[in-house]
């Protein structure tokens, strides 16, 4: 019996052998665990320097654009390009209202025009064939709606040989009815509401037929609620493309009663024809006051794009 308890007896040797291990494997473990964030605050400043250079990248026209209509036309001209002006010339922006052939009042007015009345019927077509796509059952619902999908595969260009056909057999050309009505219908809203109308449960469909409730009030008192951040997506999305577009109103309308703002700013108003030269700040001036309500509408309704495509894609 003494000697199995003596055997079970550990020595101070050993205690010490024990407590030392114990030590180095705390020693190992801490070593290790500064390496890994290390490694990790080595990782996280590469991925922000990364990020910070390519925002300078992307950032800097728009930089180079807004210091550049606040040069003089001498210091844009200098050899030595310079990075902040010298000399604040505000009154560029006066001269890009005052330019004459220019008009940039009409030119925001057809803007909006266009923009506003387009992306108003896009988005009742969109609803409506999104709904039916999405609700509705007839014959050869899947064919048609994968045949939409499989004009996505087509060039733009292809579309804009074929409209630009079609619009001159109609006697469309400079007006406001050519600027909208060929890209009503974008395949790519469609599917996108259609994909945010399929989240909505059934139940709600088929309660709502309980009781009576026709396809429009339904659709009115319950899908378009429930889908109201992909709608709004859809409404920026349409408004931004329409008001940055170029090839097709400057193909089809280029007269001053329907020139689109895009079109105008790259006539050559700015030249001057007794010296033949181009006042390139008040032209970036003109720019600025372009793209300056884009940008607000994009900033201030990102999250609304951003949420609506996001809530379209988990269901397919």
């Amino acid at each position: 019996m003494t000697d199995k308890i003596n055997e079970n007896e550990v020595t101070p040797e050993q205690q010490s052998v024990d407590s030392q291990s114990k030590v180095m494997k705390k020693k190992d473990i801490q070593s290790v665990s500064k390496k890994q964030i290390a490694v990790k605050v080595l990782v996280q400043i590469a991925l922000y320097t990364f990020l910070i250079i390519m925002a300078l990248i992307v950032l800097f026209p728009f930089y180079w654009m807004l210091i550049s209509s606040l040069k003089t036309l001498d210091e844009y001209n200098a050899t030595v390009p310079t990075l902040w002006p010298q000399q604040f010339k505000w009154a560029n922006y006066a001269v890009a209202f005052e330019t004459d052939g220019l008009n940039l009042g009409r030119l925001f007015l057809n803007t909006v025009i266009v923009g506003v009345v387009s992306t108003l019927l896009s988005l009742v077509v969109t609803v409506l064939a999104a709904y039916a796509f999405a609700r509705l059952e007839f014959k050869g619902k899947n064919a048609l709606f994968a045949a939409l999908l499989a004009t996505m595969m087509i060039p733009g260009e292809l579309f804009t040989i074929t409209n630009y056909l079609t619009v001159t057999t109609f006697q469309w050309r400079n007006t406001f009815t050519v600027l909208i009505v060929p890209f009503l219908v974008s395949v790519f809203y469609i599917y996108l509401l259609r994909q945010n109308f399929l989240q909505i449960p059934n139940e709600l469909y088929l309660a709502a037929k309980v009781d009576g409730t026709s396809d429009l009030k339904y659709l009115w008192k319950v899908m378009i609620p429930l889908s109201a951040p992909t709608l709004i997506s859809i409404t920026i999305l349409k408004m931004m493309g329409a008001w940055n577009s170029y090839i097709w109103p400057r193909l089809v309308a280029n007269d001053m009663a329907h020139r689109l703002v895009t079109v105008g700013l790259r006539g050559s108003t700015f030249t001057d024809a007794m010296t033949n030269m181009t006042d390139y700040p008040a032209q970036m001036a003109a720019v600025v006051i372009v793209t300056i309500p884009l940008l607000l509408v994009f900033l201030f309704f990102r999250k609304y794009i951003m949420r609506g495509v996001s809530r379209s894609g988990i269901k397919g």
